[in-house]
């Protein structure tokens, strides 16, 4: 890849509060365009327009580029947020996380996983195991950054979700993060839902799984969400983790299979 990459982030507040935040990973002709798109959205978010924007540029270095494949998707059809945690617990039990780990993250995302109990803007890293929390800063969390698709693989994600009536920034980002939480050394699985109170929606993701999309894993007007990231703790090397994180841009050049409708039944209701 000869062009120049740009990473460009966005952050924006409201009163002191987290509005919205997006990134991208662009070459320099389309640089300006992306960059006003991003401040428009901080400007027009559901919450309200945002009081402070920050806008941060890098230039990306070639040899740090890491090209991937996103996830596979499916969506997992509930009736309710109860019966998706639920769900979710039992796909995430299937995958080999341990019972304490999974509901160490629900508890700690419906009541606020901040030490004030306000959602972090961060993730968690959790023990898969034990359920322990890993992540050195439990106000800020580990903050998974520099990701994007390529320009090809954008438009053909667009084709394949629009044809399952999921073409939104929500899920493209979503699945972006996904993809690269996924692809860092150590992490087995996540588990999301959004802090925006007008979204219900949120997803687990592991390598075997893909990415599982649930319409409900949280009330309606709930503002509390937040990110687990649940990892191995035998031979982790958690700074090189939080780095890779962190830091490493992913470009994500090939996607997944984009699948149909799973419905969900408990196993009480059979």
């Amino acid at each position: 890849m000869n062009e120049k990459i740009y990473s460009i982030r966005m952050h924006s507040s409201r009163r002191g509060q987290h509005i919205s935040g997006a990134e991208r990973l662009v070459p320099g002709e389309r640089l300006q365009d992306i960059a006003a798109e991003l401040v428009g959205r901080a400007l027009e978010h559901s919450r309200g327009p945002a009081e402070q924007i920050r806008v941060s540029i890098d230039l990306v270095e070639p040899q740090r580029l890491v090209t991937a494949k996103l996830p596979d998707v499916t969506t997992v059809r509930v009736a309710d947020y109860p019966q998706g945690r639920r769900a979710a617990r039992e796909m995430l039990l299937q995958a080999g996380i341990g019972a304490a780990a999974i509901d160490a993250a629900i508890e700690h995302m419906t009541v606020g996983a901040a030490p004030d109990g306000s959602s972090m803007r961060g993730a968690m890293l959790i023990d898969a195991e034990t359920g322990t929390r890993l992540e050195p800063d439990r106000g800020r969390g580990i903050r998974a950054s520099r990701m994007d698709l390529s320009a090809r693989a954008e438009v053909e994600l667009s084709r394949r979700l629009a044809a399952q009536g999921l073409d939104n920034p929500h899920v493209r980002e979503a699945l972006v993060l996904a993809g690269k939480v996924l692809s860092a050394p150590g992490v087995v699985a996540e588990l999301c839902w959004s802090d925006d109170p007008h979204y219900t929606a949120g997803y687990l993701a592991t390598a075997e799984l893909g990415y599982r999309r649930f319409p409900h894993l949280k009330p309606l007007g709930e503002e509390r969400g937040g990110r687990a990231f649940f990892v191995r703790p035998q031979g982790l090397d958690l700074e090189a983790l939080i780095s890779y994180l962190e830091s490493t841009p992913v470009l994500f050049d090939r996607i997944g299979s984009v699948c149909g409708v799973l419905e969900w039944e408990d196993e009480s209701d059979g």
